[in-house]
């Protein structure tokens, strides 16, 4: 996706560039024939081009906004899932804090972790139609692997071993019913959204509109040139070029917009917010870990100080005797 504010202006015209240079050469025909050969009754009333082209207007104006409406949708939705994303990964790590099974609770942690940054990646691909498991590897265990290569949809399976294994941490005792039952809802938004995506994905926008549009689009321009001719002489040439070109560029842009994922520069960039949410939730499982190995390092050192450390008073001859033992290391006071 294009993601700088200034716009190469080789980008912007490049689009319509062969468009150009064809109205371009038709236009000075038109005007080399009117002024050379005195074709004067080419001319036809400027009213027609003029009330063509606003009808063109509107209709473009329509087709802009619904391109850009399936656009919009395509964003909002990918931002959906990286709140969901985040909102799975902080759940997993809170509800999960008091269980005593340290290394299965950390294991079954990462595999949630490792796994939803996976199904994001994966969306992606599979919405723009590339090899969806590609990369996979690197968050994925080698049996989670086979099993959703196995899938055609490679996202709806790595949310059903997400589903298995909330149910195996509900029967572990690591996960009460309230918890489980607030990840599932939130493993139900996530597939919301990759069904809404996949509906944009799969819906067509309906070709005989654009083609109609287009079809009116030629028309206007190929009139516009006879309807100037008679005021500007040689100069209509650039007047037409610069008024297609603006017509020509709106096509293009509701064209583009229109199929927020095709992999082109104007997508939605699923691939950049998958990485952001990969950085957030590894940042997120990282400080996690972190934290833990504080808290232990902590109850370590004040049991062994605890531990390390006690003072005694006992009778010894008529004489009270304090005895301090700190790191196997007797030491005693005598007091009279």
């Amino acid at each position: 996706m294009l993601l700088k504010k200034n716009v190469p202006f080789k980008y912007v015209f490049g689009k319509i560039r062969y468009e150009i240079v064809v109205i371009a050469l038709y236009a000075t025909l038109i005007a080399f024939a009117y002024n050379s050969y005195h074709f004067t009754r080419i001319t036809i009333p400027l009213a027609v081009p003029a009330v063509l082209g606003t009808v063109i207007s509107l209709l473009l104006g329509f087709r802009s906004n619904q391109a850009y409406d399936r656009w919009w949708e395509a964003r909002h939705i990918w931002g959906a899932i990286v709140n969901d994303s985040r909102s799975l990964a902080r759940q997993i790590m809170s509800f999960t804090y008091d269980s005593y099974d340290g290394d299965e609770v950390d294991a079954f942690k990462e595999r949630v972790i490792r796994r939803q940054i996976a199904w994001c990646y994966a969306l992606g691909r599979h919405l723009r139609e590339e090899e969806v498991d590609k990369g996979l590897e690197k968050y994925l265990n080698r049996k989670e692997l086979e099993y959703v290569r196995g899938i055609d949809n490679i996202p709806s399976a790595l949310m059903d071993l997400m589903g298995r294994d909330i149910k195996l941490a509900l029967e572990s005792g690591w996960i009460n019913r309230f918890q489980q039952v607030e990840l599932d809802r939130t493993l139900s938004r996530l597939c919301d959204s990759m069904g809404k995506c996949e509906r944009i994905k799969n819906t067509v926008f309906p070709v005989t509109y654009s083609l109609y549009i287009h079809l009116a689009l030629m028309l206007f321009i190929a009139l516009l040139p006879f309807s100037v001719i008679e005021y500007f002489g040689f100069v209509e040439v650039p007047l037409v070029v610069a008024i297609s070109a603006c017509f020509l560029l709106i096509e293009k842009m509701a064209i583009h917009l229109q199929d927020p994922f095709e992999n082109k520069p104007t997508d939605t960039p699923v691939t950049t917010i998958a990485k952001s949410i990969e950085k957030n939730l590894m940042q997120l499982y990282g400080n996690e870990l972190q934290y833990n190995a504080r808290h232990a390092v902590d109850a370590t050192k004040a049991h062994t100080s605890a531990v390390q450390e006690s003072i005694g008073i006992y009778e010894q001859h008529n004489t009270y005797v304090v005895s301090v033992h700190r790191k196997r290391e007797e030491k005693q006071f005598y007091v009279l």
